[in-house]
């Protein structure tokens, strides 16, 4: 363990006291089965007793975020120029964690812990899984009994930080005290895993190599080193066969799970169980990885004590911004340090309604928002229109599974409105073989016909995107509510070819402001929707997934009095 200070923080804040830095590195952490856990400590160096603010992660506790991130960096550094000013060096800025220098000298103890088998830390790679977050929860006992500890420990990190926050919350450890999830999926399967039964594969085999076996312990092959002393974030070097059977092969071992079955609930957790205090925050702009699990985990969670803030932009800048911090900061003082600094009167949802050319912040009671016009929009295949009248006759239209698909389009709004909350697609459908995959994305148009393209949290992105694999139809009767549907994924459901059935899409939740003039856009295809010349990250072409014949077919949509295919949306009225 090595042990370095630093000086005072920040100066300008609100707190009486600045703490001077001190940093602790590769401290162990000894788990139950004798595995010794890596970790970076940040804390006060004034005596006392601290919260812990703590992360935990398969990413490299060592790796520097201009290192392992570098274009996410450059952007973040023109997003936010005072990245690295203004009491901060940015020395240990860590992708998808907190800045230490932006905490300890407010009275923080900071921890980045190497998870089992990555980074400095020994073990099998076994990324979610039980064992893992069971380190998690020995980790949390651990800084909430150290000296320098008041006891009380806060999670706080994006994506995998925060989708293991999910995870070891529901575990409930004794010193866990509150958690901000941001940015991170609460369903290892519906968010991740498969989408509406669609295995979701070109984030994970990209992510696989780059970001977690780059960095995996041993691997003498990682491009990182550690700034502090040149050497691999990964420890010692492991040969090439011992580096195979000290991991799981995560991607195989999805394909290997269409259903949603025990390997994905078990790496799911049960909400619940949930009884801290907890701020998830998501993005409008993550349709296929976050969004929908930081919504289902805010609503679902047992915590009486919960908040739910929206926002828009890239997956990680507005996480560093300041008055995010100043949030995320404010959050943990109460509950951490006991402040009676007026959160408990904050509201418990604060949206980001999304417009063209930006967001407009404001406080909600609930989500969805009571107040919400459930309002259905036809399809209309006869003419490729949505409209708010109901089909008179029947017509129908189709397209070919893995070429263009369809094109509906609403009128232009003949004043502004404000779509905001969830969305669900009724479509009757189809196929010439026993399945189909629908890939189904809503659009916004100025007047002109050019798209409206948002800055999403993962790419450039659409209002927002639904996808269902027919044969995934059923639903899980018991969560269903009338404006959110959700499938049971339990068992598989082939279609007799020629015949009509009813499909419930379930599109991930949005909000826009829709200007007069501006038309939104429904596109119904067989395959992954990418924008001209921007290839996507979050797509679906697994072979042995979508590779057979089932999914080459021609798919027929119909819509008429017997057979209404809708959209639902969630229209909020002006104020």
């Amino acid at each position: 363990m090595n042990a370095r200070t630093q000086g005072p923080g920040a100066s300008g804040s609100d707190d009486s006291t600045q703490y001077t830095l001190l940093f602790e590195k590769n401290v162990t952490i000894e788990v139950s089965d004798g595995t010794r856990l890596s970790a970076n400590v940040f804390r006060p160096r004034e005596p006392g007793r601290y919260p812990v603010i703590m992360a935990a992660g398969v990413y490299g506790k060592d790796v520097h975020f201009a290192d392992g991130f570098k274009p996410q960096w450059e952007k973040l550094c023109r997003l936010y120029p005072g990245l690295c000013e203004d009491g901060s060096t940015g020395k240990y800025l860590r992708w998808e964690t907190v800045d230490p220098e932006r905490w300890v000298p407010h009275g923080y103890v900071v921890i980045h812990v190497d998870a089992r088998g990555s980074g400095k830390s020994p073990g099998y790679l076994d990324p979610m899984s039980p064992r893992e977050i069971q380190d998690y929860y020995e980790a949390i006992e651990w800084a909430g009994t150290q000296s320098w500890s008041n006891g009380k420990v806060g999670l706080i990190g994006i994506s995998y930080y925060a989708a293991t926050q999910w995870l070891v919350a529901a575990l409930r450890p004794p010193h866990l005290a509150a958690i901000v999830p941001w940015e991170g999926r609460s369903d290892h399967y519906r968010d991740y895993g498969y989408h509406g039964g669609i295995m979701s594969n070109g984030f994970l085999f990209s992510w696989w190599p780059k970001q977690v076996l780059s960095n995996q312990h041993g691997n003498v092959n990682t491009p990182y080193r550690d700034r502090d002393d040149g050497l691999p974030t990964t420890g010692p070097a492991l040969d090439e066969a011992m580096l195979l059977g000290n991991r799981n092969d995560y991607p195989a071992e999805m394909a290997k799970h269409p259903l949603c079955d025990a390997w994905h609930k078990q790496r799911s957790p049960d909400l619940a169980r949930i009884e801290v205090p907890l701020l998830s925050a998501g993005n409008w702009g993550g349709p296929g990885n976050h969004l929908r699990g930081n919504i289902e985990g805010y609503l679902r969670a047992g915590s009486k004590q919960k908040w739910l803030s929206m926002h828009i932009g890239t997956h990680y800048e507005s996480f560093y911004l300041p008055r995010y911090v100043a949030m995320q900061r404010r959050f943990f003082d109460h509950f951490l340090k006991g402040e009676d600094n007026g959160w408990q009167d904050t509201a418990p949802v604060q949206l980001s309604i999304r417009t063209v050319d930006g967001e407009i912040r404001r406080d909600e009671n609930e989500f969805p928002l009571a107040r919400t016009r459930w309002t259905r929009y036809y399809l209309h295949p006869s003419d490729a229109s949505l409209t708010l009248r109901e089909p008179a006759g029947t017509s129908e239209a189709s397209f070919e599974a893995m070429e263009t698909g369809l094109h509906f389009h609403t009128a232009p709004f003949e004043q502004e409105t404000e779509i905001t909350g969830f969305i669900t697609l009724r479509l009757w459908i189809a196929s010439t073989t026993r399945d189909a995959d629908i890939f189904a994305v809503l659009r916004l148009f100025d007047p002109s016909g050019k798209e409206v393209i948002f800055d999403g949290a993962h790419e450039p992105t659409p209002v927002t995107r639904g996808w269902l694999r027919a044969s995934h139809r059923k639903l899980d009767e018991a969560m269903t509510t009338p404006y959110r549907v959700y499938h049971a994924h339990d068992e598989i459901q082939k279609l007799a070819p020629g015949t009509y059935y009813p499909l419930d899409v379930e599109i991930w939740p949005t909000s826009i402001v829709i200007p007069k003039g501006y038309r939104l856009g429904l596109t119904l295809q067989g395959k992954d929707f990418e924008f001209e010349n921007v290839k996507g990250r979050l797509t679906h072409t697994h072979p042995a997934d979508r590779g057979g014949e089932d999914f080459r077919g021609r798919t027929t949509v119909c819509s008429g009095p017997e057979r209404p295919s809708y959209l639902v949306l969630p229209v909020i009225p002006p104020s």
